[in-house]
């Protein structure tokens, strides 16, 4: 088992920036691929970014390209993700997800573990 807990959200006006993060605990030894997924009010949880297991290769929504980025430091078993040029539709619950898969995946079925969710508010 993997426990996930993800800190950081807040309310920030549009175009600032915030940085969440996710520390894992539990069966950690084999650190997993890990991902970031939103979910607006009334909408799917929609996929955000991902990250492999070294943190070599990354993979990201059209919609989040080139504004945020996603990073892990293996030796705290955490991984953030950095928001900058933040828009009034970023507004959502962000969760943290991992699995044991090798491969970096962009649907929610792919991850095993979930985090509680942390909220980001974005106000015009």
């Amino acid at each position: 088992q993997v426990q996930l807990v993800e800190s950081g959200g807040g309310l920030v006006q549009a175009g600032g920036s915030l940085r969440l993060s996710c520390a894992a605990s539990g069966r950690t030894f084999i650190s997993p691929t890990m991902g970031w997924f939103r979910q607006a009010p009334g909408k799917e949880r929609d996929f955000v970014a991902a990250i492999s297991r070294g943190g070599t290769s990354a993979y990201y929504a059209d919609s989040v390209k080139g504004r945020f980025a996603i990073s892990r430091d293996n030796a705290k078993n955490t991984v953030y993700l950095q928001m900058n040029s933040l828009k009034p539709e970023d507004t959502a619950v962000y969760y943290c997800a991992a699995t044991n898969r090798r491969t970096i995946g962009s649907l929610t079925e792919e991850y095993d573990y979930w985090g509680q969710g942390t909220q980001v508010t974005v106000s015009s």
